[in-house]
């Protein structure tokens, strides 16, 4: 029984921590799996915005073709560097050691994230939530993630908009500063809706990479509850039958 806590504390607490530590809203992503258009535009996306920084070591390029309905001569020709084969893992050639230089630590691998995180919702506003703040390295902010330390990669999509706090009472009395809204600074190449697209897009296509076996678990489900359910009608018949004649 101790052991079984202990597991489920461990899987727990990503979850734990982000409640604990986190104090903004986060937007419903309202993501759909089975729209392998979406997924794929997400892969795009993630190709050419994080996977130069960051790796997906758990999810194969061939696996990634087969889900979202992708040959692999297109996967080859769109979503892969010339050096990788359609076999690899989604890996980068920064050097561990030389991201941690430049960036504080080494960007995280994102084959997992989502499931870190505590769901989807939470990429989601991460990805909308960068905002101006000279006082970082990279000179912006993240509502989400207070300090965070790398770049809005995405900014020439989004443009660039600054955060607007308001001034609250805490439980203690004191004056804090809360987040209110933000504020389009420069304008991006797209829309804010359009940017929310990309944003619920990439933001599928990690939710997929976090446990590709998913929709296939969730089709395997649906046969197995009916069969489940099929199989006790079945028994409860024969029980009737077996024992009609006991008083």
């Amino acid at each position: 029984m101790r052991k079984l806590m202990i597991a489920f504390l461990l899987a727990a607490a990503p979850v734990l921590g982000l409640a604990a530590g986190g104090g903004a809203h986060l937007d419903s992503a309202d993501v759909d799996l089975s729209d392998q258009a979406s997924l794929q535009r997400g892969a795009k996306y993630f190709v050419n915005y994080c996977l130069s920084c960051h790796s997906a070591q758990y999810q194969r390029y061939n696996r990634m073709a087969k889900d979202l309905g992708l040959t692999e001569d297109e996967v080859k020709e769109n979503l892969m560097f010339t050096t990788d084969k359609i076999g690899d893992g989604m890996t980068i050639a920064m050097p561990a050691d030389k991201a941690a230089e430049w960036f504080g630590s080494p960007p995280p691998d994102l084959s997992v994230i989502v499931r870190a995180k505590g769901g989807g919702d939470w990429i989601y506003t991460y990805l909308r939530s960068f905002y101006l703040d000279d006082a970082r390295p990279f000179g912006v902010n993240n509502i989400v993630f207070p300090d965070v330390g790398m770049p809005h990669v995405m900014w020439d999509l989004q443009g660039t908009q600054r955060a607007v706090f308001r001034t609250e009472k805490d439980s203690a009395g004191n004056d804090t500063q809360v987040f209110d809204r933000f504020e389009q600074v420069t304008p991006g190449s797209m829309s804010a809706e359009e940017y929310d697209e990309v944003a619920r897009d990439l933001t599928a296509f990690m939710v997929y990479i976090s446990e590709p076996i998913q929709m296939e678990r969730r089709r395997l489900g649906v046969w197995v509850l009916l069969f489940i359910a099929v199989f006790f009608v079945l028994s409860y018949l024969l029980k009737k039958e077996y024992w009609k004649d006991v008083h």
